[in-house]
Order: C-alpha cells, then sequence, then structure tokens
C-alpha cells in the first residue's frame, strides 16, 4: 500500500491509498474554495447521561446531486470534485460538513472506489483488503488525536438509510468521547466478568453462537458470521475475529487476508435477501473498536477486554417494506423484531454464492 497526503484548496486533508507503488499523486486543488467554517458542539444529556453533536452548519451540506455533479468521482477537465486527481483507489478526506470537528473530534470521508455506479459489494478482494488498510491506518492516525476518544469506521448505504450521495463511501468519526453504545457494552463486559469469576462476554456471546449453531451464517479459519440471539433488526449480522483483538490495529496477516473474501461475500448474500429483482438492500455496516481514552469507569475492564466486531444489518423487513423506529424503539429503546434471528440467519444461509 502507498499512502500519499496532500491538501484541498481550503485547507482540509486528502490522502490518497493506492494498491501499487507506481501511483504519483500531485494534482492540486483548482476549485476557489473559501476556508471552511464549521460550528459543531458536544452537549451532555443530564437523564440520559449521553452526548449529542449540535451542527448547525451542516443544513447546507450536498443533498442528492445528479451523477455528473457528485463531489467524490475523480476531477475531469473543468469538472472539479473533492478528489483533484483523475482517478484514484481509495481515499479518504476531511468532512466538508463535519458533525464533529476541533476539539469536538473529526469526521472523515472514505471513498471505496472512483466507480460511481459500483458498490462494496462490487470491489474485488484487493480492493476490499486496500479499504481495510485505510481504515487501519486511520484509526491509528486519529487515535493520536487529543481530542479523540473512539475511531468509528461505518458505511450508510441506501437512500433508505438517509444517504445523500450516491457514490460508494464510507465514513469515520472520531469522538471526543466513549459512545453511548459502546459503554453498555464496557458495563456488560464489567459485570459479567464479576459474576463469572473473570471471563471474558464476548467470549462467551461467540462460543454460544458456535455450539448452538442455528444462527451461524458462515465461518472460516479467522472469522465468524452469525444473526445474533437477540437481534435488533430484521437481518442483523455480527462478523468477529476468532482471536479477540480490542480493534483493527490488533488484527493478524491471517485474518487481514481472509476479511475481503468474508466481507464480501456477506454484502452480496444481503443483496440477495429478497429474491431476483429486487433492488440494493440498504444497510448500516458498523466498525466496534474499543475507546483510547481511559476505562476506570468501568472496574475491572481495560481495552484488550474489549472484541473488535462489525455490525451489519438493514432496515428493510421484507420486499418493499421498512422496518421503522416507532413508539417503542424511539420513544423507550426497545426494540420489536418482525424476523426470528434464526430464521434471518436460515435465509442469509440459503443466499450464499454457489
Amino acid at each position: 500500500m502507498k499512502k500519499t497526503s496532500t491538501r484541498l484548496a481550503d485547507g482540509r486533508e486528502l490522502i490518497y491509498y493506492d494498491s501499487g507503488d507506481s501511483a504519483v499523486r500531485d494534482a492540486v486543488d483548482r476549485r476557489p474554495l473559501e476556508p471552511t467554517v464549521t460550528s459543531s458542539q458536544v452537549r451532555r444529556d443530564p437523564l440520559l447521561g449521553d452526548s449529542v453533536a449540535i451542527a448547525s452548519h451542516r443544513q447546507g451540506r450536498t443533498y442528492h446531486p445528479p451523477a455528473n455533479e457528485c463531489p467524490l468521482c475523480p476531477s475531469q477537465g473543468d469538472r472539479l470534485s473533492e478528489i483533484p486527481d483523475s482517478s484514484y483507489d481509495v481515499v479518504v478526506f476531511e468532512n466538508r460538513f463535519p458533525s464533529l470537528a476541533g476539539d469536538s473530534g473529526r469526521c472523515e470521508v472514505v471513498c471505496f472506489t472512483s466507480d460511481h455506479d459500483s458498490s462494496f459489494a462490487d470491489l474485488t478482494e484487493e480492493q476490499a483488503g486496500l479499504v481495510l488498510e485505510a481504515w487501519t491506518d486511520r484509526t491509528a492516525e486519529l487515535s493520536h488525536l487529543s481530542s479523540v476518544e473512539q475511531v468509528f469506521c461505518f458505511e450508510n448505504r441506501g437512500e433508505e438509510i438517509g444517504v445523500t450521495l450516491g457514490h460508494p463511501h464510507g465514513q469515520i468519526y472520531a469522538y471526543p468521547f466513549t459512545t453511548p453504545r459502546t459503554a453498555l457494552m464496557l458495563r456488560s463486559l464489567a459485570a459479567h466478568k464479576e459474576a463469572t469469576g473473570g471471563q471474558n462476554l464476548f467470549d462467551d456471546v461467540v462460543a454460544r453462537e458456535l455450539a448452538e449453531g442455528d444462527r451461524i451464517v458462515l465461518e472460516t479459519e479467522s472469522w465468524v458470521a452469525f444473526v445474533p440471539y437477540a437481534a435488533h433488526w430484521p437481518y442483523e449480522v455480527h462478523l468477529y475475529p476468532k482471536r479477540r483483538v480490542p480493534d483493527l490495529l490488533g488484527l493478524d496477516e491471517e485474518a487481514r487476508t481472509e476479511f475481503p473474501q468474508v466481507y464480501l461475500e456477506l454484502l452480496r448474500r444481503f443483496d440477495r435477501i429478497f429474491g431476483e429483482g429486487e433492488p440494493p438492500t440498504p444497510y448500516i455496516a458498523a466498525w466496534h473498536q474499543a475507546p483510547f481514552g481511559a476505562l476506570a469507569e468501568f472496574e475491572g475492564v481495560n481495552r484488550d477486554d474489549f472484541a473488535l466486531h462489525l455490525e451489519l444489518f438493514t432496515i428493510r423487513r421484507t420486499s418493499g417494506k421498512l422496518k421503522f423506529l416507532a413508539g417503542s424503539e424511539s420513544g423507550m429503546s426497545v426494540f420489536i423484531n418482525d424476523v426470528p434471528p434464526e430464521a434471518a440467519a436460515q435465509r442469509l444461509r440459503e443466499v450464499a454464492s454457489s
């Protein structure tokens, strides 16, 4: 992998990740951009104890532009975009309309391919492996920022999810705090460790799924994917490396080599869940990594107790119908799932590649 860092016209950082060493990345951003002005604040909710990002400058962000005005396609002639070069493999840059900025963290955009009409599932294994290297590199770099406590790599795919740019891309949020969802996991981890005399909750969850078997979607030497026992979403898969590591940096070479094949297979199965002729399945793919900040409030737990894993889920519950977060989910955070996890796992096994 070759990494080339440069600056856009307004001062934001942009990084090219190339699979070959011969790529020359010296194109200059020719747009007349003013310096980016953000107004991000992080406010703590005194009742729930969580944090909310207030980012009013995002109201003017790019919204469903036509394909010939896509800001994530490479620049061509006089059509200038966020990527100054005329082609790229993988590129990462600071978001022009970040939810988090400055002392409130950082937001980056990850473009998986220069092909506007593609998707992550269409990538080759080499391309998917390069994306993994970019995620890993950005996790390492962002962890050194004083304002960052947790790094979250994710992809939102599909207009139903709320995606406003059709180009295949994801994002990285570098939070200045431990996110509420991670804090819940850490509290459960600490309670389980105390109740069992030191056993690891993540290890026990994976061991249960492997033992029961009916929710396993696929398994390799280094990875296991399953629909969790208490799945929140109609079709939800958790992907774990079999050797527990706290973050992407901890993956060994075997796991890195196997990941593209495993992940691409999962994404392609998601697109086949609802049968032939159906539109692409909307999904969220979310990497859960251990925070880099202090874990003192979670007694008896350290970073190495956390298990890196990816959660992949769709809000589509059946053909033409979405799972909405209505009263119980939005008002009380109590999910109601219409698809039994065992049935979801069975369907995801049925649509395996031949």
